[in-house]
């Protein structure tokens, strides 16, 4: 402090009590000024009333200090200037085009919001522990660029979340519908699982390795070398993966970019 205690704060007789007090309250993350204005206004009762004793009048000092300052003393606060502990949990989890809108929406009811999706096409998301709220989700094919679907979106609540090759999600808190029956009392806990396939989708690719192997039969049947048909079918899966592969590799280079 600079300025002597008694210029600041009045009667001497009171100094020690309203250092004390001043010492807790910023240990307890009360920005100075807010300390400065509390303890001046303190100091100036004290002189009014004409009290002898600080404490008698308020109170053991660190027990008045938690009063005046209840949120920066509550349990799991952070640091002044920090961000509080276990104030946010977070979720990568991946699901494919079948069922991934019911999932969203599913878990946006559990209080899940996805910040966006990452470079190997996992939803990456949040969820404030201390007061969860439910979101909604939406997913729209976006072949020909998304020139104006977010300008037509936007008038009904939903914000951009990710892309991933064809499609892009949006997102809105179900607060603006429900108000404050948004907020989730008892959220279930995060979710182990982070890979969501559906039948669907595993019988597509089955499909899409029977037909490989049927045309590398064919091929070896028309050339009558075993060799021919497993370069055909070889081909075939290097053909359908290397756009893949290089959608990868650009989404990582670019997430990369962005993080330096």
């Amino acid at each position: 402090m600079n300025a002597p205690m008694d210029a600041r704060y009045g009667r001497d007789g009171h100094d020690g009590y309203l250092v004390g007090l001043a010492e807790r309250l910023r240990a307890h993350g009360l920005p100075a000024d807010r300390v400065e204005a509390t303890v001046s206004d303190l100091a100036a009762h004290l002189a009014e009333s004409g009290a002898e004793d600080a404490e008698a009048e308020f109170g053991p000092v660190e027990e008045f200090a938690r009063q005046l300052a209840p949120e920066a003393s509550a349990p799991g606060a952070s640091a002044p200037g920090g961000p509080p502990e276990d104030h946010v949990e977070t979720w990568r989890w991946t699901a494919d085009t079948y069922v991934d809108e019911e999932l969203l929406n599913r878990f946006g009811d559990e209080g899940w919001e996805v910040e966006r999706v990452d470079a190997l096409g996992r939803f990456v998301s949040h969820r404030d522990a201390a007061r969860p709220q439910r979101w909604e989700y939406r997913r729209e094919l976006v072949t020909r660029g998304r020139e104006g679907l977010d300008e037509r979106l936007a008038p009904d609540g939903w914000e951009a979340c990710g892309t991933w090759i064809v499609y892009a999600w949006f997102k809105r808190p179900k607060a603006a519908s429900l108000g404050p029956a948004a907020e989730i009392a008892s959220p279930p806990p995060v979710p182990e699982r982070k890979n969501f396939l559906s039948r669907k989708f595993y019988g597509l690719l089955a499909l899409l390795l029977a037909v490989m192997a049927a045309a590398g039969v064919a091929a070896t049947l028309e050339d009558g070398e075993a060799s021919t048909g497993l370069g055909f079918a070889g081909g075939l899966l290097v053909g359908a993966c290397a756009p893949l592969g290089l959608i990868l590799g650009f989404r990582l280079w670019r997430d990369r970019n962005r993080a330096r």
